[in-house]
């Protein structure tokens, strides 16, 4: 393959940009190839490099490569069950709602469900993503049977936890810059019901949050948390723990377990940010008054995991400057850094409109992976807020002093030096990656923002 002409062909650079919107840049997209093509491809070592490209759901730069190539997808989606074992054989392009449609029918379910449905596989191991059930069942690596991936000189190679486990660690949360990641091995959790017993709960206040999620008996645990609050009102917010329904519902599953979606509205694309401080604070008073003290529920698995998907293209009503999400997760001994984040962006006026708080567990060892026990905040900010980028490098120095990092697949402006901070000199990392990619064939933008590729 002339990787020169695939790279120069007319109208195939085209703009690209996380979810958040910001930033973007031009790349050649290509895609989908068969292996053969796809292992020629890399063995020619495209100029520029290339990544591979899931959904394009990380809000940030992960899945761009500016003047480069980006596959996507890499090749074409294929799922292969195994009923009786409970494990799946899936392409690393397929989205977790295809994935569900084809499991859940047979009483399996995937173990770890990121926020959106949308999401691909391929994308979820590169970032070893995590879920409601972080705090009991780790992230998805903790599932991982193995991973196929081509390396920097075209070879197939098969990364398993026990057998390859350097470089099993070095890819799974590496962000794509170690190979392209073509296929994942998945054991699954049992299920008999697609519907969740849910105990929603109103919190007061941030300890009370706080406390809700900690003594979390349940399998699921997250909290939408009203970022605009401050005073005695600070980090109030709504708790959803949740378990799976141990039977069908004859009501509603008398054919037994089925995955539904459910239709998702478009969104408008504003020329404009709606998201104001008088507007966010609004919107979050809104939501936190209309739920329930406490109530007892029953939900489908996509109105429970996926909220965000009922509408469709949401990121695109934030207007044209796009929406930063800021997720930081810190110890346990530094859970205050969280009072100070929720004070800081009141003080700023920073218009937080969308903000979830999560209880995890211990991390997995995996170099570049995210969760660490303690707390996680997300944040969704608008972009284009004066003087934002500046108070965010500020909180940037308290979680890399306060021990705690920044999740990659949701960053898009952290320097090189936090991020050092933060995840240290990985130097067992870079040597996984120098043997998997000895001719940097792979990069990405957010690679060379941190680092992480020359």
């Amino acid at each position: 393959m002339n990787v020169e002409a695939v790279t120069a062909m007319p109208g195939r650079e085209v703009p690209l940009s996380g979810w958040g919107r910001t930033p973007s840049g031009r790349a050649a997209l290509l895609g989908p190839l068969t292996l053969p093509a796809l292992r020629d491809l890399i063995a020619d070592r495209p100029h520029h490099g290339l990544v591979a490209r899931g959904a394009g759901r990380s809000y940030g730069d992960a899945a761009l490569n500016t003047g480069g190539l980006v596959l996507s997808p890499a090749q074409e989606p294929w799922v292969l069950l195994d009923v009786r074992a409970g494990r799946v054989r899936v392409s690393a392009s397929v989205a977790f709602t295809d994935l569900l449609a084809r499991t859940v029918t047979h009483g399996w379910l995937p173990p770890v469900l990121p926020g959106t449905a949308h999401l691909t596989v391929g994308g979820a191991v590169a970032a070893d993503v995590h879920g409601k059930n972080q705090h009991r069942d780790g992230s998805i690596a903790a599932w991982l049977d193995q991973v196929d991936l081509v390396d920097g000189t075209g070879t197939l190679r098969r990364l398993t936890p026990a057998g390859t486990p350097e470089a099993f660690r070095a890819t799974v949360g590496g962000m794509g810059l170690t190979g392209v990641i073509v296929s994942a091995t998945l054991r699954l959790l049992p299920v008999r019901s697609a519907r969740l017993r849910v105990t929603t709960r109103r919190a007061a206040d941030l300890d009370g949050l706080m406390d809700a999620l900690a003594g979390a008996p349940t399998r699921y645990a997250v909290a939408w948390i009203d970022g605009t609050a401050h005073g005695r009102s600070l980090g109030r917010g709504v708790v959803d723990l949740a378990d799976h329904c141990p039977e069908p519902d004859p009501r509603h599953e008398p054919g037994g377990p089925r995955y539904r979606p459910g239709p998702a509205a478009p969104a408008p694309a504003l020329p404009f940010c709606p998201v104001t401080p008088r507007t966010a604070a609004a919107f979050n008073g809104l939501w936190y008054h209309r739920a329930p003290r406490l109530r007892q529920s029953t939900a489908w698995l996509g109105s429970y995991f996926h909220r965000l998907d009922a509408v469709s293209g949401w990121n695109r009503a934030l207007g044209p400057a796009g929406i930063w999400q800021y997720q930081f997760v810190v110890p346990d001994a530094e859970r205050e850094l969280v009072v100070c984040v929720l004070e800081a962006l009141h003080r700023h006026r920073a218009s937080p409109f969308l903000g979830t708080l999560k209880r995890f567990g211990p991390a997995d060892g995996h170099p570049l992976s995210f969760p660490l026990a303690g707390w996680s905040l997300a944040v969704d900010l608008p972009a284009a807020r004066a003087g934002l980028g500046e108070l965010l490098d500020a909180l940037d120095r308290l979680v890399a002093t306060s021990g705690g990092r920044i999740y990659l697949a949701k960053d898009a402006r952290m320097d090189r030096a936090r991020f050092t901070e933060m995840y240290g000199p990985l130097d067992a990392w870079r040597e996984a990656r120098a043997r998997l990619d000895p001719h940097g064939v792979f990069r990405s933008d957010l690679g060379l923002r941190l680092g992480l590729c020359d």
